[in-house]
């Protein structure tokens, strides 16, 4: 598989996250966000601060690298202890948002002599203001990641799923740097980049047609997903003195929590405005 279109590259910009706490294991998405300094791209890991709370270790892999194309289906562990430690969370508390410098692993994996194959997203996918005000109330959306853990474990590739703005992108939601989705996410799906993709042709919210252009907006993070609880009634028979205890479950009701890209931009600049200060 040689890495062309942009759909291709996207493959390649998340992780699988693995940890290990003291009640258990959990499963996540994190992805490569590349931000300039000083004409420079300093390279990030982006994911939730959920996935890695609590975290004792964690693990993660990449597709080993034949000089510029990936070997597809091989892959590189990279393992971590006290893997909460490692990430700087957004300043407010509420803000379900954590980042982790990549240049020290990379460099780890270069002692070692081996290459690995990824692409990142760009600071510059982030909409401006006015790209924002051109976008319409309900514009169709794509994430990547592991959605209960599930990727190709033969390709090692994520799963890409689709869905629409279920909020406009002008509003935060409820006041909060959020906006929604109707899409199905579920669990291992925190932490996946949200686009605007759009290949060929698309449309404004004026009507203007593009024919023969590519559009893609990197819109922000999937976090937390919304369920409704159920209650049900288990039916005993033969004994019908006996009380019927109430059993309640919970369904997905397909709307997901995005938290906005400019959040990833502020948790980053505030990590770098520490790290000046040290």
């Amino acid at each position: 598989m040689e890495i062309q279109t942009i759909a291709e590259q996207l493959l390649f910009t998340t992780v699988r996250i693995e940890t290990s706490t003291t009640t258990g294991s959990a499963i996540g998405t994190a992805f490569i966000f590349s931000y300039e300094r000083d004409g420079k791209p300093v390279l990030f890991l982006v994911t939730n601060k959920h996935v890695v709370a609590n975290a004792i270790s964690g693990r993660f892999f990449f597709t080993l690298s034949a000089g510029i194309q990936p070997l597809i289906g091989q892959r590189f562990d990279i393992y971590i202890d006290n893997f909460e430690q490692v990430w700087h969370g957004h300043p407010q508390p509420e803000v379900d948002i954590t980042v982790m410098p990549l240049a020290p692993v990379l460099q780890e994996i270069e002692k070692l002599e081996k290459q690995v194959f990824y692409k990142s997203i760009p600071y510059s996918l982030i909409p401006t203001q006015e790209q924002i005000t051109s976008l319409d109330a309900i514009e169709e959306v794509i994430f990547i990641g592991y959605p209960i853990g599930l990727f190709d474990q033969k390709n090692l590739t994520p799963i890409i799923r689709r869905g629409i703005t279920a909020t406009p992108l002008q509003l935060n939601y409820n006041g909060k740097p959020i906006f929604l989705v109707d899409a199905s996410v579920f669990p291992g799906s925190s932490g996946s980049p949200v686009f605007i993709y759009n290949s060929g042709s698309y449309s404004d919210k004026k009507g203007n047609v593009f024919i023969g252009s590519n559009r893609i907006f990197f819109l922000g993070v999937i976090a937390k997903t919304f369920k409704e609880k159920e209650y049900g009634e288990i039916e005993f028979i033969d004994i019908p003195s006996a009380q019927a205890p109430i059993i309640k479950t919970r369904q997905m009701i397909d709307l997901g929590v995005v938290y906005k890209s400019s959040t990833v931009l502020e948790t980053i600049l505030d990590f770098l405005r520490i790290s000046n200060a040290l």
